[in-house]
């Protein structure tokens, strides 16, 4: 199934100034906009990143409207590729791992956990099996901090999914509405 999505980013805080319509995904939208101040999700789930080529800080969107750079947890005004999330489903199911390479004590997970250290009895998450659906870890509880996506995937190492340190806070499933 092909998700189809568009996302709209505006240039100034509260939807003003030059603005770029985007449907699918696109690894420099500088040629398109020199800042992004404020975002509005028409429909799909999205990840932007702040540097081209899916590099850098990710920030990940579903339906709705961001109209300062702050809502959507940025550090700034640099959103400079995007790619739409094709992952996404209505069943959810993931292992995290205490070491890498799937190793040491695990636990498996359907919903989405604003603590993981009330759960989890270990500081650190080394590796993650996604078996369904699509995820975004967060670096500190409460869905704050740094983002990372994970889609259906194996990931033997943190790295693999972007992170420099094995630092799980919290993490949510994505969901279309």
């Amino acid at each position: 199934m092909e998700h189809m999505g568009k996302i709209i980013f505006f240039e100034d805080k509260n939807f003003q100034g030059r603005h770029y319509e985007c449907s699918s995904d696109c690894p420099e939208l500088n040629i398109h906009f020199s800042r992004c101040n404020s975002i509005r999700v028409e429909s799909g789930s999205w990840v932007l990143y702040e540097r081209p080529k899916f590099t850098g800080y990710q920030y990940i969107l579903t339906r709705g409207e961001f109209p300062d750079y702050q809502r959507w947890m940025g550090y700034n005004d640099n959103i400079r590729s995007c790619r739409i999330i094709r992952n996404t489903s209505d069943t959810f199911r993931m292992r995290i791992y205490e070491r890498p390479d799937f190793s040491g004590q695990m636990m498996e997970i359907s919903e989405d956990m604003d603590n993981v250290s009330e759960c989890w009895h270990y500081r650190e998450v080394h590796s993650a099996n996604v078996m369904d659906g699509a995820w975004v870890f967060y670096e500190l509880p409460s869905y704050r901090g740094r983002q990372y996506l994970l889609e259906k995937a194996e990931y033997r190492h943190f790295t693999e999914w972007g992170a420099m340190l094995p630092k799980v806070g919290s993490f949510r499933r994505i969901q279309d509405f």
